[in-house]
C-alpha cells in the first residue's frame, strides 16, 4: 500500500470518528405518535369511540386518538373556558344551540374547506343543515337524535287498566273536555296506599309510583309541548314564550300537572338532580318516561322489567317533536390541523361512524351507517318507531343563536323558579324572556 493510500484511509477513518462523535443522538419522539384528543359528555358513546378509534389508528399509526368524557353538567362551562384559554381538546362534541358562537369567533375548523364541499352528501341532511352557518359547515354530524317519544312500564299500565295502544291516542289539551292525558296520568300515579291521584284520600306528600315525568326539561318536555300547542320558544334568535300566548299555555299546563294533579315529581328533585326522572323509570317508580333517544341504552340497561316505547300525547297542533343532532367539532386553534382532518375525515365514514349504531347507543349522523342502529334494536325487540314518526313536517326547533348561552344564563333561573313555585308562571315567563332578550341585546 502507498504511502497516500495509507495517508488517506487513516484521515476517511478519523473523519467518520469524528462525525460519528458529533452527531445527534437519535431522538425516541421522533416516530412517537400524534396525540390528538376527543371530548364528549356521554359515556355510554364513548366506549362505541374507542372501538372506532382502534380501527382508526390501525390504518393511521401516526395518530393516537384519547377519548375524554366531560359530564353534561359542566360540559358547556369547561367548554367556554377550555377555549378562551386555550386549553381546549382537539376535537369536541358540540350541539345546535351552542355552536354558532364558536363558529363566529373562529373556534372551529370550517368542515367544508378541509374534507370539502361534497362531503356533506354523506351525512343526516337534517343535521347538516342545523350546523351550517354563513354558507359554510362546521362539525361533522355524528349523532342523529330524531324526536322525542314516551318509554312505558308496560306492568305499569296493564295494572292500571290500560294498553300501550291506548297511550298512543292520549291527547293533552289545555281545555279539561279534550285532555285525557290528564286522566291517564293521575291513574298511573299511585301512593303509598295505593291511592290514585285526584281520589279521595290521596296523599301527594307519599307518591310511591308517578304516572309521568313533566320536569323543567327544555328538549324532552318544554319544546314539544310548546309545539304540539302551535306555540313557539323564539323567532329567529329572539325569545318569545312569554308573547306567544300558545307556548305560555302549554307551561301553564305543565306547571299544573306537577303542582296541583301531583302527577310527576316535585321541580324540587328534578332540578337538583337533571337524571331524576330517568332513575326514577328505572328503578320502577315512574310508569311514563318521556325523553329521546340519548335515554335508550340508560333504559335497557338499568331496566328489569318489560318496557316499551309509544308516540307523545298530541296536543291542538297534534304531535309535533323537536329534533336534534350531534357533530365532532375540529379545534380552530390546535397546532394539529392536519391529523383533525384526518380524524374528521375518519368520523364522517360509514366505518368509522359504525360503532355508534352497532351498539346501539346513537344513530350515526353518517347515513350508510343508520341501518346498524335500527339492527340493534330490531335484534333487542325494540320497537323504535315512535321516536321517528313523530319528526315529520311539524317540528318546533331547539334554541339557537350564537349568544344562546348569555341568554340560557339569564333565562334559566327564573323558569325554574317558575316550575317550583316560586313566581306565577306569567310574570316568571315575563321576567325570564326580558332578561333573555336583553342577554342578547347586550
Amino acid at each position: 500500500m502507498s504511502p497516500r493510500i495509507a495517508r488517506t484511509l487513516a484521515l476517511s477513518a478519523a473523519t467518520a470518528i469524528l462525525l460519528a462523535g458529533c452527531a445527534p443522538e437519535p431522538d425516541p419522539a421522533a416516530d412517537e405518535p400524534t396525540t390528538v384528543t376527543f371530548r364528549l359528555w356521554d359515556e355510554t358513546v364513548a366506549a362505541s369511540y374507542e372501538e372506532s378509534f382502534d380501527a382508526f389508528e390501525e390504518t393511521h399509526p401516526d395518530i393516537d386518538v384519547q377519548v375524554n368524557v366531560v359530564d353534561w353538567e359542566d360540559y358547556w362551562t369547561d367548554l367556554r373556558t377550555d377555549i378562551a384559554d386555550q386549553t381546549m381538546d382537539d376535537l369536541f362534541w358540540v350541539n345546535n344551540s351552542y355552536f354558532g358562537a364558536y363558529a363566529d369567533a373562529g373556534s372551529l375548523v370550517n368542515v367544508d374547506d378541509v374534507l370539502g364541499e361534497t362531503a356533506k352528501d354523506a351525512w343526516e341532511p337534517s343535521v347538516v343543515d342545523q350546523f351550517t352557518r354563513d354558507d359554510s359547515l362546521w362539525g361533522v354530524p355524528q349523532i342523529y337524535d330524531a324526536g322525542i317519544a314516551v318509554y312505558y312500564n308496560t306492568a305499569m299500565v296493564e295494572a292500571a287498566g290500560l294498553t300501550p295502544e291506548a297511550l298512543e291516542d292520549l291527547t293533552w289539551s289545555p281545555d279539561p273536555e279534550e285532555d285525557t292525558y290528564t286522566e291517564a296520568a293521575r291513574t298511573l300515579t299511585l301512593d303509598s296506599s295505593g291511592r290514585a291521584a285526584g281520589t279521595e284520600g290521596f296523599d301527594p306528600a307519599a307518591v310511591s309510583q308517578y304516572g309521568t315525568n313533566l320536569a323543567y326539561d327544555l328538549q324532552a318536555i318544554l319544546l314539544p309541548f310548546i309545539g304540539s300547542n302551535g306555540g313557539e320558544f323564539q323567532d329567529g334568535e329572539d325569545f318569545v314564550f312569554a308573547d306567544d300566548e300558545k307556548a305560555t299555555e302549554a307551561i301553564s299546563y305543565l306547571v299544573s300537572k306537577i303542582r296541583s294533579d301531583h302527577v310527576a315529581p316535585d321541580p324540587a328533585e328534578t332540578s337538583a338532580d337533571g337524571d331524576f326522572s330517568r332513575d326514577a323509570f328505572i328503578d320502577g317508580r315512574m310508569a311514563m318516561f318521556q325523553s329521546g333517544l340519548y335515554n335508550l341504552k340508560n333504559v335497557q340497561a338499568g331496566a328489569d322489567f318489560d318496557w316499551g316505547v309509544a308516540m307523545i300525547p298530541s296536543g291542538p297542533a297534534g304531535q309535533v317533536s323537536v329534533t336534534n343532532g350531534v357533530v365532532a367539532a375540529g379545534n380552530a386553534a390546535s397546532e394539529n390541523q392536519d391529523a383533525i382532518a384526518e380524524v374528521l375525515e375518519w368520523l364522517g365514514t360509514e366505518e368509522g361512524a359504525a360503532p355508534l349504531g352497532e351498539s346501539g347507543a346513537a344513530v350515526p349522523g353518517v347515513t350508510d351507517a343508520q341501518s346498524t342502529f335500527f339492527d340493534y334494536w330490531e335484534g333487542e325487540g325494540v320497537d323504535v318507531d315512535p321516536f321517528f314518526d313523530v319528526v315529520g313536517d311539524d317540528t318546533i326547533p331547539s334554541p339557537t343563536g350564537p349568544d344562546f348561552a348569555k341568554a340560557f344564563a339569564e333565562y334559566d333561573p327564573i323558569v325554574r323558579s317558575v316550575f317550583e313555585g316560586g313566581v306565577t308562571v306569567e310574570d316568571g315567563l315575563r321576567a325570564a324572556q326580558d332578561a333573555a332578550n336583553s342577554a342578547l341585546a347586550g
